[in-house]
């Protein structure tokens, strides 16, 4: 064998001589470090095991010691608390007595005062009833007095007032003969007539003794003014009083009497009188287009008109023939009244122009007040979102008062957290 080959393995092996030399060295120093490691493990183990003791004995003692001091406080404050309670019921206790002592004094002088004014009223009454009694018998006798005196009095009224009677029976006696005078009776419905139109009418709507017809001289009582399809030409409507009181006056003495054929005859010969005098009005007074189609004859007497209507068909003849409307007082003045409603609305339809110009500058005033309602609208608008934001704003303030309120009260539960709650360690 070559000696390089020799001399080079004994230098290999001398080389893992070594390595494995070092090696074991390694691993002694290895096994030390172990050993060590474990050594110090358990004594780090003990030392914790003696310190975690130490803690829970000591975590123990300090809660041993809070929970004396909660039950100290908690005893303290019962036996505070009873001692108030015990108070406060001695003091509710004497309150009640003291109660209980002035109610007896305010009952004991109710009951003196009560019997002290039941004898003065008792008194008093007393008193009062004699002098009432003292009083009715003088006023009694006075007023027994003065009745018979006044008895005495309207005696003598009485005998006077039957001489007036008599009086008034020769009045009505002659009353009676002006009344069967057929002029004197027309003056009368005539005024009649008259007071009813002033009343309803203006001067400007009626007149008197009015020719309505121009081709005739017949001149009828009252005469209404009507518009005509011109507005400047009248159109008159005639009303005529009519009082045919012989045949009205014979009816009601049959009426009185029960007789019935009589009744009978007096109500045609009545009904015929109302006709003649419808015929008589149309003929004089009708005649278009310077009156109306119609007429009003007026009857001034309201029986009368009953026993008028009361004629079966007559109102119907008198408008379909004469074209004649018949009248009481009660009826005029409802077709008087209905006229002056007319009038009023004939003037407002005159006026209308005016209306119109009115309500045109009312309108623009209305637009102007639009523009102005719209500009208070926007401040309106604008005071309200200020008020939005104070709103907003008071309220945050008020949540964060709140959270004050809620962190004062978070102390004091703290506080109180504190010395119920052990410590945590």
């Amino acid at each position: 064998m070559p000696l390089y080959l020799i001399y080079a393995l004994l230098g290999i092996s001398i080389g893992m001589s070594i390595t494995i030399v070092v090696l074991l060295v390694k691993h002694q120093t290895s096994c030390n470090l172990i050993k060590e490691l474990k050594f110090s493990l358990t004594r780090l183990s003990e030392i914790i095991e003696v310190n975690s003791k130490q803690a829970r004995e000591d975590s123990f003692r300090h809660l041993t010691h809070t929970n004396n001091s909660i039950r100290d406080s908690l005893q303290s404050m019962g036996q505070m608390q009873k001692d108030q309670l015990e108070l406060f019921s001695k003091q509710i206790s004497d309150l009640t007595k003291l109660n209980e002592i002035k109610f007896d004094n305010i009952r004991k002088d109710l009951s003196e005062s009560l019997h002290k004014l039941q004898t003065d009223n008792s008194l008093k009454l007393e008193k009062m009833r004699e002098t009432v009694e003292e009083k009715l018998h003088n006023t009694l006798e006075t007023r027994l007095s003065e009745s018979f005196k006044m008895v005495s009095e309207r005696l003598e009224v009485v005998h006077k007032g039957l001489g007036e009677m008599q009086t008034l029976a020769s009045g009505v006696g002659d009353l009676k003969k002006v009344l069967t005078n057929i002029k004197v009776r027309g003056i009368w419905g005539e005024v009649q007539l008259d007071s009813l139109i002033t009343q309803m009418l203006t001067h400007e709507q009626y007149e008197k003794n009015v020719l309505v017809i121009p081709e005739k001289s017949n001149r009828v009582e009252f005469a209404v003014k009507l518009p005509g399809k011109e507005l400047e030409k009248t159109v008159w409507l005639p009303i005529d009083s009519k009082f045919p009181i012989e045949d009205f006056h014979r009816l009601l003495e049959a009426q009185e009497k029960g007789n019935l054929e009589e009744v009978e005859q007096y109500s045609k010969l009545l009904e015929s009188s109302i006709k003649s005098c419808a015929k008589l009005i149309s003929e004089k007074y009708i005649q278009p287009p310077h009156t109306t189609d119609f007429a009003i004859m007026f009857l001034p007497v309201e029986t009368l008109y009953a026993e008028a209507i009361r004629r079966t068909g007559l109102i119907e003849y008198l408008q379909r023939e004469y074209r004649i409307i018949i009248t009481s007082p009660t009826t005029l003045s409802a077709i008087l009244n209905s006229l002056q409603m007319g009038f009023k609305t004939l003037v407002i339809e005159k006026r209308s122009s005016e209306v119109w110009k009115v309500l045109s500058a009312v309108k623009n005033e209305f637009y102007k007040f639009s523009d102005i309602l719209n500009k208070t609208k926007l401040k309106l608008d604008q005071a309200s979102k200020v008020i939005g934001d104070a709103e907003v704003r008071t309220r945050s303030i008020q949540r964060k008062l709140k959270n004050v309120e809620s962190l004062s009260e978070n102390d004091n539960s703290g506080e109180l957290q504190d010395l119920v709650e052990p410590p945590i360690i």
